[in-house]
């Protein structure tokens, strides 16, 4: 029986990972947890875990006897280059914490297994755009993908000398209804929904032909369990997969919705974000994941469209031009 961890919970990956896992291992199962308390969502447990604090860690994963942790917890692209220091503090100790977790219990025959993701920041401006390979040139530009960049050697070093079985996906934009944009550089793709829904015009940050790779959270959910699900002696990756959705720019997008909304408009402001989403590929390469542990994505532009216009829920906290996961 697995015993699973959820760090981050209250984020935009965590909130609808825990429901899933929730379905599928049993509610007592599945421990949600996060720095501040919140809904349980599908889980029956909640802990406040800072990711910082090694001994709450290790009280909460003894205490559950837990095997499966997923350590989501982060600053994301935009948000972490207004306070960098923070952000390399959050995304590597707390990484480190948890594998080091891992190898102490590993050590004690308890093992567990690890999921963290990475994400397309890891790579940058030198790196092929176009159809970006598995191993290729990373030389992000930003400080939550050099923390990136370094987490996945670290996640491949303790699996080479320790022997934790780490996994990992590097993520595109993730879009979600279920949650409001927050941080990331990818986030115009869920906030551009909001202001459609509210009859405005949005205001794009980035220009019209920034065409960046996408996933829609259904897919990004069902590849991330089933890598977790897959036998370990199948994988050939233990630094993280390059996973593909979809790709596309602002104007592709925008068209979509003004055929399922008539009368929406868009306008195009770039701002810093710009800049960022330039050193991003535009496409990816996830064969190694497709032979590896069978992933392949289920949703197009015009069903993440509809489902997402479908349902969206407006209320005064959401702003169209604020901006998760890239």
């Amino acid at each position: 029986m697995e015993r699973i961890l959820v760090i981050g919970a209250n984020g935009q990956i965590g909130s609808e990972l825990v429901d899933a896992l929730a379905a599928q291992h049993g509610a007592d199962n599945v421990i949600a947890a996060d720095i501040s308390p919140a809904s349980l969502y599908g889980a029956k447990r909640y802990e406040v875990i800072d990711v910082l604090n090694a001994d709450r860690l290790a009280a909460v994963a003894e205490q559950y006897q837990i095997t499966q942790v997923y350590q989501l917890a982060a600053l994301l692209s935009a948000t972490g280059e207004q306070a960098p220091l923070k952000a390399w503090t959050l995304n590597m100790d707390g990484l480190l914490n948890i594998l080091e977790l891992a190898r102490i219990r590993g050590a004690a025959g308890k093992p567990l297994k690890v999921f963290w993701p990475s994400s397309i920041a890891a790579f940058g401006p030198n790196t092929p755009a176009q159809n970006t390979p598995q191993y290729t040139v990373m030389d992000p530009s930003t400080i939550y993908g050099i923390s990136k960049l370094a987490g996945e050697r670290l996640c491949e070093y303790y699996f080479q000398k320790y022997g934790v079985d780490v996994r990992s996906i590097r993520y595109p934009g993730i879009i979600s209804y279920k949650s409001p944009p927050g941080g990331g550089t990818t986030d115009y793709a869920i906030a551009i929904f909001h202001a459609a829904l509210r009859g405005e015009n949005y205001p794009c940050f980035l220009e019209a032909e920034t065409t960046l790779p996408m996933i829609y959270m259904p897919d990004a959910i069902r590849a991330t369990i089933s890598l977790m699900e897959c036998a370990a002696d199948k994988l050939s990756i233990r630094s993280s997969y390059n996973v593909a959705g979809l790709s596309f720019n602002p104007r592709e997008l925008a068209l979509v919705i003004e055929q399922n909304l008539p009368g929406f408009a868009i306008h195009y402001a770039p701002d810093s974000r710009q800049a960022i989403a330039a050193s991003w590929p535009q496409s990816l390469d996830d064969t190694v994941a497709r032979q590896d542990w069978g992933w392949q994505p289920q949703v197009d532009l015009q069903h993440l469209v509809t489902d997402m216009l479908k349902n969206v829920q407006i209320s005064p906290a959401s702003v169209a031009t604020t901006s998760k996961a890239a």
